[in-house]
C-alpha cells in the first residue's frame, strides 16, 4: 500500500485495521449494506467458573512461553483451533493439570457464549448466571418459554438469566452450562 492508502493503518494499528476490514467484509457477505462498526469487533465473554484457570509455572516454566500461549489461546476462533492448541500443549508439556484444563474449558465456553450473545457467565457451586448483550440473537419467546417450563430458571434483571443449579465439581458445572446453552438454542 502507498502512503495515502495506509494512513488510516498508522492511526489505529494494523491488527485493528484488519479486524475492522474483516468485520466489514463479513457484514457485506451477510447481506448488510452498511456494517455496524459501533458494536465491538469481537464479543469476548467474561467467564467465571469459580476455579483457577491458568497455565501454571510447574506446567510451563518459561514466563515468555506462557504469555505466548495465552495470546494464542485468546486468538483461537473455533473448537478446532482450541483442540489443536490442547494437543500441542500435551505434546510439549505432558498431560494438562486441572488449572490448565479449566483454562481451555473457559475458552470453549467463551466461544459457545459468543454465538448466543452472552457477555458474562458466572457459574458457581449453587447457581449459573448469564448476562446477555443488548439485543442478543435469541428469540425472547424462547427465553420466556424456558422460564415457564423450568422453575429453577429465572430472570435476574433485564438482561440476566439465573439457573439455581447445584454443581460440586468443575465438570458438573461445565456440563450444566452446556445444558443451559442447548436449552437456549432449542
Amino acid at each position: 500500500m502507498g502512503e495515502n492508502q495506509s494512513g488510516e493503518i498508522h492511526e489505529i494499528g494494523f491488527a485493528m485495521y484488519t479486524n475492522m476490514l474483516n468485520a466489514a467484509v463479513a457484514a457485506l457477505k451477510a447481506g448488510k449494506d452498511i456494517p455496524d462498526l459501533t458494536m465491538p469487533l469481537a464479543l469476548t465473554a467474561e467467564i467465571n467458573l469459580h476455579t483457577p484457570a491458568l497455565l501454571t509455572q510447574d506446567y510451563c516454566p518459561d514466563v515468555h512461553e506462557r504469555l505466548m500461549l495465552y495470546k494464542r489461546l485468546a486468538n483461537c476462533e473455533n473448537e478446532d483451533d482450541l483442540r489443536l492448541l490442547q494437543e500441542e500443549l500435551i505434546d510439549r508439556y505432558g498431560m494438562l493439570p486441572s488449572q490448565s484444563l479449566a483454562l481451555l474449558e473457559t475458552h470453549r465456553i467463551r466461544l459457545a457464549a459468543r454465538t448466543l450473545g452472552i457477555k458474562k457467565v458466572d457459574a458457581g457451586p449453587a447457581a449459573i448466571q448469564l448476562q446477555f448483550v443488548p439485543n442478543p440473537p435469541i428469540d425472547p419467546a424462547k427465553i420466556i418459554h424456558l422460564i415457564q417450563k423450568e422453575r429453577t430458571i429465572k430472570l435476574a434483571g433485564q438482561d440476566k438469566l439465573s439457573w439455581q443449579k447445584s454443581t460440586t465439581t468443575l465438570q458438573e458445572r461445565i456440563s450444566a452450562l452446556y445444558q443451559l446453552f442447548a436449552k437456549l438454542m432449542n
